[in-house]
């Protein structure tokens, strides 16, 4: 089946989001009520510098934040910041003091002024029809980017997504002091960023249901396991408590070519099975023996592949020993849905 649809629904109790493209699932987007959404923003409270990793913790309504890389704040002080990731188990929430109101068309930027134009948007007409629109509608001292769905957007949608963003910015900013950590926003669910994010053209089902209907829960059955099946070999992705393993199998084969095949089908599928999956932190790959003359063209697919993933992944390279190591943000939560909402 051919082309693009959304559908939204719910898995255990849970709100979901999910990308069918050409039949396949492509992305998955699941909420955890258990712990703060990244995107969500909190008026936090500092607590102690930590030194040793360059940062500071930070009290928030429930549980602790930590800063990283920061600098000038004194315990005591209260901080905006927003949550960019899911914690670790165990570990503080990941936060910036860097707020960024995001919506469809338009994000608002309160401590970086100007105007930015997505990259995307390569006719000059159409981008000085934006930079119209976006005249004047932020205050001084806010900034503005106007997203790749910008391009032929009704003038009114722009300006009106614009003009949301900055009250709300003006709100949050208006609300930072104060002696307590406070949640001021709750960042978006599935459905909302289902919304936001995938803007491409795409049918769209809402009804209850919609999961076992389009084919979503057969989707999510495979991923239930490690094995990733490609053709003529397999891949297993392996969560453990310090990294997410990643090993290259071709089976009998094992033929520089087959290798090389094997290999090259891993690049390319790995981003899906890292986002479908919610996984992220430090990627170890381990390929099939190949040689090293074969290694740059592994790595280009590589690139190409997380090039299109929307989840921040930097390729940080080859190791002695061979592997090929990534770090990938977390936004996602991870996939853990009891068997009994697949059936």
């Amino acid at each position: 089946m051919k082309g693009r649809t959304i559908v939204l629904d719910h898995l255990g109790g849970r709100e979901a989001a999910a990308l069918i493209l050409d039949g396949q699932l492509d992305d998955l987007l699941i909420d955890d009520p258990d712990r703060p959404r990244p995107g969500a923003i909190f008026r936090a409270i500092c607590d102690r510098p930590m030194k040793g990793q360059g940062g500071m913790m930070v009290r928030l309504p429930a549980g602790r934040g930590f800063l990283r890389g920061v600098t000038g704040y004194r315990p005591g002080a209260a901080v905006l910041v927003q949550v960019t990731g899911f914690a670790e188990e165990g570990k503080a929430i990941p936060v910036t003091p860097k707020l960024l109101f995001k919506s469809r068309h338009a994000i608002v930027t309160p401590d970086a002024p100007g105007l930015n134009i997505s990259r995307q948007i390569k006719d000059e007409e159409e981008r000085l029809r934006l930079r119209g629109l976006a005249d004047g509608e932020v205050p001084d001292g806010m900034g503005l980017i106007l997203r790749s769905c910008c391009e032929g957007a009704e003038g009114a949608e722009i300006t009106e997504d614009i003009a949301a963003m900055v009250d709300l910015a003006s709100a949050v900013l208006g609300d930072s002091d104060g002696p307590d950590p406070e949640a001021l926003t709750e960042g978006d669910g599935p459905h909302a960023i289902a919304w936001r994010e995938w803007t491409a053209p795409a049918s769209v089902v809402t009804e209850p249901g919609g999961f076992a209907l389009e084919g979503v829960l057969d989707g999510l059955e495979a991923l239930r396991g490690a094995a990733v099946r490609l053709d003529g070999a397999t891949m297993y992705v392996e969560p453990t408590r310090a990294l997410v393993a990643v090993d290259v199998n071709t089976g009998g084969d094992t033929s520089p070519a087959a290798a090389l095949k094997a290999n090259l089908a891993s690049a390319r599928a790995l981003p899906r099975a890292l986002r479908l999956r919610g996984l992220g932190g430090q990627v170890a790959v381990d390929f099939a023996p190949m040689s090293k003359a074969h290694r740059k063209q592994v790595e280009q697919a590589l690139r190409a592949a997380f090039r299109a993933d929307p989840v921040e992944t930097a390729l940080v390279g080859w190791t002695q020993l061979g592997h090929f190591e990534l770090q990938r943000k977390r936004e996602r939560a991870l996939l853990a849905v009891p068997s009994e909402s697949l059936s």
